[in-house]
């Protein structure tokens, strides 16, 4: 078994036109065809910037002992 990728155009009318050499003698094969069309144009990645929205806490004093206060209040 063979995986070929080639890049190829189609014509006018819209037909994919192939001729693919193979080492191969004269068989009968089963040929799976992916047809993926190119853009010529990039999609351009827009990755979001975050560090407006990030901080800091500086805590001052034990983080569990307030948690705890906090929660006996309810």
């Amino acid at each position: 078994m063979e995986v070929l990728k080639l890049t190829t155009k189609t014509d006018e009318s819209g037909c994919l036109n192939l001729n693919i050499p193979t080492h191969l003698e004269a068989a009968e094969v089963n040929v799976v065809i992916v047809v993926n069309p190119v853009s010529s144009v990039q999609k351009p990645i827009f990755k979001y910037d975050f560090s407006d929205l990030v901080g800091q806490l500086n805590w001052q004093g034990n983080a569990v002992t307030m948690q705890r206060n906090l929660r006996n209040e309810w």
